[in-house]
């Protein structure tokens, strides 16, 4: 079964839930070490993160304290909406990821040669591993069963009000209009931002299922 936040009730401790807290934050922070290798190679990121590279170049924030402002936001909907998808997932991904993506995309300029990541052959070597890692990580820490970050909580929301949308398509829109919107604001677009847009559903969903065994 596909997680879904609305099954979960407000910060609930579930059975294994020391298992799943590991599953959340070790997810979460494969999240944070594959954007930060999406975010040097220059090739798009996840629509979230291109809407707030595009809000970060406004603002006097780095990108990880953008991401926490945007997740802010966000979450005040949800807590409005349907206050029983925040769990511990939520504060693990709002919280840490974007400085998490921020940490590593720091050692890397500081332990790797200037312009590592501007040659062409090692940016789409790089490509599918560090995406894998993102989309796994993603599908880890949701698959925790403790809640999705407000970003992701929020299409669940839309779905249940809009019935004759599936979730996919609700999904694939969602990420559309935050592409869209971060690209026009300056944000990374590129084919990783595509592959997200319109493959980072599913392929969560097979992963997801592949990892709840585990659980």
């Amino acid at each position: 079964m596909n997680f879904n936040p609305k099954n979960y009730k407000w910060f609930a401790r579930p059975p294994k839930f020391t298992k799943r807290m590991l599953f959340m934050m070790g997810g979460v922070l494969m999240m944070g070490f594959g954007l930060s290798i999406l975010r040097d190679i220059n090739l798009g990121t996840d629509s979230c993160s291109c809407f707030t590279q595009g809000i970060s170049s406004f603002l006097p924030f780095g990108f990880g304290t953008c991401l926490v402002l945007f997740h802010i936001v966000t979450l005040c909907f949800v807590l409005k909406l349907d206050i029983g998808m925040i769990g511990f997932g939520t504060l693990g991904n709002m919280l840490f990821l974007g400085y998490i993506s921020d940490f590593f995309k720091w050692l890397w300029s500081v332990t790797l040669p200037a312009g590592f990541f501007e040659g062409t052959l090692v940016r789409y070597v790089l490509l599918l591993p560090a995406l894998a890692v993102f989309m796994v990580g993603a599908a880890a820490y949701m698959s925790s069963g403790l809640g999705a970050s407000p970003f992701d909580a929020l299409p669940f929301i839309i779905s249940d009000h809009v019935k004759r949308l599936p979730f996919k398509a609700v999904r694939i829109l969602w990420d559309l209009f935050f592409m869209i919107t971060g690209t026009i604001l300056g944000g990374d677009f590129g084919i990783v931002t595509l592959l997200c847009a319109f493959c980072l559903g599913p392929v969560i969903a097979w992963v997801q299922k592949k990892l709840e065994v585990l659980i």
